[in-house]
């Protein structure tokens, strides 16, 4: 008959494969320096994530056709007009879907570009 306050035996056949380690920092040199850079590099990442967003609701928005006397609408459309503001008319399209895609496309590709490339190199910091 088993003893109840002995431990049970497990099966460990994997050793310490898996196991969660509290003490972990999360770092590669485990000296705690690289949490502010991933830190950093995240808030990055994000600021281009939104921004890119944005243009991107506003281009659906557009070519949607949603009512352009609405809140919503007309505060995306702003957000959006401000963040591209540098490329408006670099395409002078006759068709007004491709020029607002175009036009409000490039930045937000750019944004999504610089945004991942400047947090990749700040979390290799």
């Amino acid at each position: 008959m088993n003893n109840a306050h002995e431990p049970r035996p497990t099966n460990n056949s994997y050793g310490d494969y898996g196991a969660y380690d509290h003490n972990r920092s999360g770092t590669r040199s485990g000296s705690g320096s690289g949490v502010g850079a991933h830190r950093a590099a995240l808030i990055i990442h994000t600021i281009g994530d939104v921004t890119a967003g944005f243009l991107g609701l506003w281009i659906l928005l557009y070519l949607l056709e949603a009512n352009q006397g609405n809140v919503f609408v007309e505060f995306v459309h702003g957000v959006a007009d401000w963040l591209a503001w540098w490329s408006q008319d670099i395409f002078t399209m006759d068709s007004e879907g491709v020029r607002v895609f175009l036009n409000y496309g490039l930045p937000a590709g750019l944004y999504l570009l610089l945004g991942h490339g400047i947090a990749a190199r700040v979390r290799r910091v």
